[in-house]
C-alpha cells in the first residue's frame, strides 16, 4: 500500500489493538509529532467492515490484505465513531483479563488514538498527545557510570512484565475477531487521516512486519541524558531507530521473543500469506 500524506491534527485533544498494541504500545515515551489526525466524523459506517476503497485509476493503491467481516457482524450494533469509546474500552477490558492494566489507556477518542499511534510506530519520534497509552508506573531504570549509563535490564524487565504478559497471554484469534468486529471504526478513523483510499488493515500489517524486524535488545548500550534530561542512546544507529523498534529493544530477549511470537500469530489471522 502506498504511503499517503496526512493532514494536520484538528481534534480538540490533539488527536493497535485493538490488535497491534504490542509491547511498544505500553512502553513508549515519545518526543515530537509525525502523523496527526483531523477532526473525527460524527457518524460511523454501519455494522460490518466497510467496502474496500474504490480504485479510481491505474495508480490507485490496491488493498493487499482485505479484511472480511465476521459472519454475524452485521447483526451487532456498532456505534458511531464519536460514541465508540465505551464499547471499545469494554472490549479491551474483556480481552486483557486484568482490568487494572487498562489504567494506562486514555479512554477519550480511543479508536482515533490507537490508529494514530499504530501509524506512527515506524517513525523515530511521536508526540505524547497522540498516544493511546500513558507510560507505565515508575521510571526507566539505568545503571550510571562515568560519563554514560546503561540499561538496567533486570529492573526494566520487571517493570514491563505485566504488560508483556497481558499482550502475549491473549488468545490471538479472539484478538483478531474483536478487531474484525470493530473494524468499521478503525477504518473510518484511518480514512480521516489518510484519505478515502487508505486501508487500515494494510497499514497494520505493515507495522507488524516492521516490529518483527526489530533488532534484539542491545547489550550494555551506552546512554546519556539530552538537554531535557531524557535518556538517549550514544550510538546514532540505535537512537535513530523507530519508536516501535526502540520499545522492543527495551525488553529482555525473552520478552521480545514472546511479543514477536504473538505478533506473528496475529499477522496470520489478519493478513494474506
Amino acid at each position: 500500500m502506498q504511503q499517503v500524506r496526512k493532514p494536520p491534527a484538528r481534534w480538540p485533544w490533539l488527536v493497535v489493538a485493538v490488535v497491534a498494541g504490542a509491547a511498544g504500545w505500553w512502553l513508549l515515551r515519545p518526543a515530537m509529532p509525525v502523523h496527526q489526525a483531523p477532526a473525527s466524523a460524527e457518524t460511523a459506517a454501519p455494522g460490518g467492515a466497510p467496502p474496500p476503497p474504490v480504485a479510481t485509476g491505474s495508480d490507485a493503491p490496491r488493498i493487499q490484505h482485505p479484511l472480511e467481516p465476521l459472519p454475524d457482524a452485521a447483526d451487532e450494533a456498532i456505534p458511531a465513531l464519536a460514541d465508540s469509546d465505551a464499547l471499545v474500552f469494554g472490549e479491551l477490558e474483556a480481552l486483557s483479563g486484568d482490568p487494572s492494566l487498562l489504567g494506562l489507556l486514555i479512554r477519550e477518542h480511543l479508536v482515533q488514538r490507537l490508529v494514530v499511534m499504530v501509524d506512527n510506530l515506524t517513525e523515530p519520534r511521536v508526540q505524547t498527545s497522540v498516544m493511546a497509552l500513558r507510560s507505565p508506573p515508575g521510571q526507566y531504570a539505568v545503571v550510571e557510570g562515568e560519563g554514560a549509563a546503561v540499561d538496567d535490564m533486570q529492573a526494566n524487565t520487571a517493570r514491563y512484565a505485566p504488560y508483556v504478559a497481558a499482550f502475549t497471554g491473549a488468545e490471538p484469534q479472539r484478538l483478531a475477531n474483536t478487531y474484525r468486529r470493530l473494524y468499521p471504526l478503525f477504518q473510518q478513523a484511518y480514512a480521516e487521516i489518510g484519505g478515502p483510499d487508505a486501508y487500515f488493515n494494510d497499514r497494520l500489517v505493515q507495522v507488524i512486519d516492521h516490529l518483527l524486524q526489530a533488532p534484539p535488545p542491545p547489550s550494555a548500550a551506552a546512554l546519556v541524558r539530552d538537554e531535557r534530561g531524557r535518556w538517549r542512546h550514544v550510538d546514532p544507529a540505535l537512537e535513530s531507530a523507530s519508536v516501535g523498534h526502540k520499545a522492543l529493544m527495551r525488553l529482555s530477549p525473552g520478552q521480545q521473543t514472546a511479543v514477536k511470537q504473538q505478533l506473528r500469530a496475529l499477522r496470520r489471522a489478519l493478513a494474506r500469506p
